[in-house]
């Protein structure tokens, strides 16, 4: 298992942060590798709802299930994404620095399937430490300059 924490400062209100995480099409512009996603059940981002999402990094693809498993409106949303390697619990809060700051807290634990994927976080463990903190970068990057990862 592999367990870590990332946080980052957004120079933006509560609301206007938890808005965007909740919006499925905004996440093309800023998390990197989503080619698509595709909904399955529930009101998408509600408690209880899935989608799948598809990655491709380089020429390797992977598809995961996202559940939505507690939603708090401006303050918290957790997710599980499941592949048959891998099950990571995400745990995001949004915490009111000021009227227009925001602290974004993401708790991530990966469990791994099977061996392989045990083998995989116990070698590189950076790799998904410096993936998260990435989204949290370019979320930051998108929510108060509107900057996409997006090629034009």
């Amino acid at each position: 298992m592999l367990s870590y924490t990332s946080e980052i400062i957004i120079n933006k209100p509560v609301t206007t942060c938890f808005a965007e995480i909740v919006n499925l099409d905004s996440m093309k512009h800023w998390q990197e590798g989503l080619i698509s996603f595709a909904h399955i059940s529930g009101t998408p981002r509600k408690i209880g709802s899935t989608i799948q999402l598809n990655y491709q990094f380089g020429k390797r693809k992977m598809e995961l299930t996202e559940s939505v498993t507690h939603r708090k409106d401006n303050h918290s949303i957790h997710f599980n994404f499941d592949t048959k390697m891998m099950h990571n619990v995400q745990q995001n809060f949004f915490e009111i620095i000021d009227d227009d700051t925001t602290k974004w807290i993401s708790h991530n634990q990966f469990l791994p399937r099977n061996f392989t994927s045990r083998v995989m976080l116990f070698l590189m463990p950076k790799a998904f430490k410096k993936q998260s903190k990435k989204y949290l970068i370019n979320f930051k990057n998108y929510v108060e300059n509107g900057t996409s990862i997006i090629k034009k």
